[in-house]
């Protein structure tokens, strides 16, 4: 049993326990900038995981013969490509949504969530376990834009995947707070949504429980951090050195 349960570890890492969003902090321009609805947040958080898989399980096929000093170039070569075939996909069959993200879908390709993954786990870790890892955090990563876009788009606009339940908000006086469907909203929601992950992590410390709920804040300074394999750095102290 825990056999099983450390394989799909990388899987529920990224769904809970290193959350893209809402613990890592990664990926924050999609985040803030297509949550303006659920549907566009779920759309760009799946088609995010499409490329975040794929491109996880060539790099780990592939981290034997990528000479280590042309590793990063070579990484973003494979995930452009992903990301140009997943772009021509979403023209063709499903026009609206490409038109929705627009120019959010080819920036998926230094989008930092898919790079770091590359760099700081397939690069190192077997076929099997890299997909693991791209998918929880490509689903982990929807889940979060789908739940930001929600909230969104319920306060905002009095409706929810399209579907308007304004009529009977509005007949009882009720008016939509606009400012959510507009830049700051992004802002206040994902802080909001943060602040109470982190007070219920505290709670949970604090009462001497375990908490799935990870605290990935440090203090030390990235150019000298010994830690090759930290999502926040893509260069090691001997790349630095050459």
């Amino acid at each position: 049993m825990e056999n099983k349960e450390s394989r799909f570890k990388p899987f529920i890492n990224g769904l809970i326990n290193e959350n893209p969003t809402f613990v890592l902090m990664l990926g924050m321009c999609p985040t803030l900038a297509v949550t303006t609805s659920a549907i566009n947040g779920l759309g760009m958080g799946l088609t995010t995981t499409v490329v975040l898989t794929l491109s996880n399980i060539i790099i780990s096929a592939l981290r034997k013969v990528i000479p280590s000093k042309v590793r990063i170039p070579a990484f973003i070569v494979i995930i452009a490509s992903f990301v140009t075939v997943v772009g021509q996909f979403l023209e063709a069959y499903l026009p609206a949504l490409n038109s929705a993200l627009g120019m959010f879908i080819p920036l998926i390709v230094v989008n930092c969530i898919i790079l770091g993954r590359a760099e700081a786990f397939a690069s190192k870790n077997g076929i099997f376990a890299s997909a693991l890892d791209g998918l929880g955090m490509g689903l982990g990563f929807s889940m979060a834009l789908t739940l930001i876009g929600c909230v969104r788009e319920i306060l905002g606009s009095f409706s929810i995947f399209g579907i308007s339940f304004k009529a009977p908000l509005e007949a009882a006086g009720l008016s939509p707070v606009a400012i959510f469907v507009m830049a700051p909203g992004a802002f206040f929601v994902l802080a909001a949504i943060i602040a109470v992950m982190s007070v219920i992590r505290d709670k949970q410390l604090a009462a001497g429980k375990k908490t799935k709920i990870k605290d990935v804040r440090c203090d030390k300074d990235c150019a000298s951090c010994g830690d090759s394999g930290c999502v926040h750095r893509f260069y090691d102290d001997k790349d630095i050195e050459d």
